[in-house]
């Protein structure tokens, strides 16, 4: 089966996000897997919103780039510009797509707009998780 990779900085938001709405709508497609180059654990602010969506990824856990998954995935999606920096080197045949998403960790405000930039990034990514789904 092939494999899918999402990568973004500390695997605390946008990845963890992504590898949930993977696991829902990709999963007859690709092994789904997600890690940061660092690991700052899961946002609550990101269990809250994709649990507002049905999606429940509290059990998911903020890890760092495996290098053997790495070597070994068919796509790797990368959710923000340093994930894409810094990310080691990415050789055919695997292919690699860039979301440029912000980070929704740096949300400022009252909690309830903190958790409206989650909603809006959540979105996004859901978005284009339907879009690979919709590719054959």
């Amino acid at each position: 089966m092939n494999k899918i990779y999402f990568l973004c900085t500390g695997n605390s938001c946008r990845s963890q996000m992504a590898e949930g709405y993977a696991r829902i709508f990709l999963k007859d497609k690709y092994e789904i897997q997600s890690a940061g180059l660092e690991a700052y654990g899961v946002n609550p602010l990101a269990i809250k919103a994709m649990a507002e969506d049905n999606v429940d990824i509290s059990h998911q856990h903020s890890k760092t780039i495996n290098p053997h998954y790495f070597q070994a995935a068919n796509l790797i999606v990368t959710l923000c510009g340093d994930a894409k920096d810094r990310c080691p080197v990415i050789a055919p045949p695997t292919h690699s797509i860039y979301w440029p998403l912000p980070d929704p960790a740096q949300a400022t405000g009252t909690p309830e707009q903190q958790l409206q930039i989650f909603r809006q990034v959540r979105n996004e990514i859901k978005q284009r998780i339907l879009a690979l789904a919709s590719n054959p």
